[in-house]
């Protein structure tokens, strides 16, 4: 049996059904599912001759997953009008995307936040006159760093992020 520490018998554990996702800090739509929100470290192994109970790993660059929120349709056309900028304009609108969990008692727990999240996929569900199930709607997005936050009484759960001047993001505390 392991023994934990005081500290660690604490946690604050959190439930899936207990999310919002915020677009540029903003709640603009509510979501039925949130998922793909996976990193991986690409890694090169390198075994060294005459060493045959070991081998070397050396880290590469970071992929992160594709997010897909899913939603019941409405009038409200904000996913079609945000990946149709691309289809028309080629160029679409970039945004922080804040995805929020809470507790039991709605307390915010942790935070973390999509960089320059742009939509790559959007899908309807198929129609048929013998269903009377909810129409749910999906967008894929895309996204180029990930900050992950945890509730902290003395700052703000939400980062403020920006771009520096060579495009990459940093911190308010870097700036």
């Amino acid at each position: 049996m392991v023994d934990m520490k005081p500290e660690d018998r604490n946690h604050n554990f959190l439930t899936t059904n207990r999310f919002y996702v915020e677009i540029d800090s903003t709640l603009k739509a509510s979501f039925s599912e949130c998922s793909g929100l996976d990193v991986q470290i690409d890694k090169e192994t390198y075994f060294e001759g005459g060493v045959n109970e070991q081998q070397r790993i050396f880290l590469k660059q970071t992929k992160f997953g594709d997010i897909t929120l899913k939603r019941g349709m409405s009038d409200d056309q904000l996913f079609w009008d945000w990946i149709n900028q691309v289809i028309e304009h080629g160029k679409a609108k970039r945004c922080d995307l804040n995805i929020l969990t809470f507790n039991q008692a709605g307390e915010t727990m942790q935070c973390w936040t999509l960089l320059a999240a742009v939509p790559i996929a959007w899908k309807t569900p198929g129609l048929r006159a013998d269903s009377s199930a909810v129409a749910i709607e999906e967008l894929t997005l895309a996204f180029e760093g990930l900050k992950v936050m945890k509730n902290d009484k003395s700052e703000r759960v939400s980062p403020s992020l920006s771009r520096s001047q060579s495009g990459y993001f940093e911190s308010p505390a870097k700036r």
